[in-house]
């Protein structure tokens, strides 16, 4: 069974490797790994379906695949020619601001802000639904990334 402390645990890892991506590419370190890696390692792409919908994502709105994913992380692999690599903007710190939480048995969904620092200390504030699914080794994988921009209406 899943609890609030594996999806806040989930959440850390996912800020913790936008971070050290971005680290990496700032340092001359292979960044493209480092995303491979955080890829694998919090999505749930090896056991089914991911719904993922990324924050700057216009042409190509969905990313069902590994190497879409990849794509919007670190534009790479010229998979969508749009993205730009959201991964290696120099962020320093994201931080989740959770509205709630559902759990259901050894699923989860989270919903909320959460805050991408850039270098120059400046917060971007994004919107986000994940939801998790419990894998065989008990780590929590993302089969649902919706994030977006806030609405801005005048």
């Amino acid at each position: 069974m899943i609890n609030r402390a594996d999806v806040e645990s989930a959440q850390k890892a996912w800020g913790q490797g936008i971070i050290e991506i971005a680290t990496a590419h700032s340092n001359g370190m292979d960044y493209v790994e480092r995303a491979r890696n955080h890829i694998k390692s919090l999505y749930g792409y090896e056991f089914g379906p991911v719904l993922f919908k990324p924050t700057f994502a216009v042409d190509v709105q969905f990313r069902s695949t590994f190497e879409g994913a990849l794509s919007y992380f670190v534009a790479s692999n010229g998979v969508c020619q749009e993205d730009k690599g959201f991964a290696i903007k120099n962020w320093v710190n994201v931080r989740f601001e959770n509205e709630d939480i559902v759990i259901n048995g050894t699923t989860a969904m989270a919903m909320g802000n959460y805050f991408f620092t850039t270098s120059e200390g400046e917060e971007v504030k994004v919107e986000f639904s994940f939801g998790y699914i419990l894998d065989s080794s008990r780590n929590l994988r993302i089969h649902l990334h919706h994030s977006s921009m806030p609405a801005n209406i005048d």
